[in-house]
């Protein structure tokens, strides 16, 4: 069996969390993205992704209907798997994998400017105090 012919997210190769993250890069989404389809925070899919929990039933039905594979493929690698290619993926993916990473690391950049602009106010706030003590 050449390298090209092994099933990467078959039973044998992959966990339920490999499977989940490799749908997900398929579909061209990143874990906000899907978290947010999904209704649920990026954390709790963070954590299915690295196989430290695992969804409930409703959760996981929702997440095959929008990864486009089967519950079945989700949970043991057999049955209806990704549609596209991994070799498509590769080409046609790769620009949209680049922005989507690119819009997350801006996301988090943002969000850590804000995080420190609100630790900045509250270091004045707390020097103002003391000055008046």
């Amino acid at each position: 069996m050449s390298e090209a012919d092994y099933d990467w997210y078959g039973p044998d190769a992959a966990t339920f969390g490999d499977r989940v993250a490799g749908a997900r890069e398929v579909a061209g989404m990143s874990q906000a993205q899907l978290a947010r389809r999904l209704g649920i925070k990026k954390s709790t899919l963070l954590g299915w992704e690295q196989d430290l929990s695992e969804p409930r039933a409703n959760k996981l039905s929702m997440m095959a209907g929008v990864l486009n594979v089967s519950i079945k493929w989700l949970i043991t690698g057999e049955g209806e798997g990704m549609s596209q290619l991994i070799e498509e993926m590769a080409v046609v993916g790769d620009f949209s994998e680049i922005l989507n990473e690119l819009r997350e690391i801006r996301t988090e950049m943002r969000n850590g400017a804000d995080r420190t602009a609100r630790l900045e106010k509250k270091i004045r706030l707390l020097l103002e105090r003391g000055e008046q003590v």
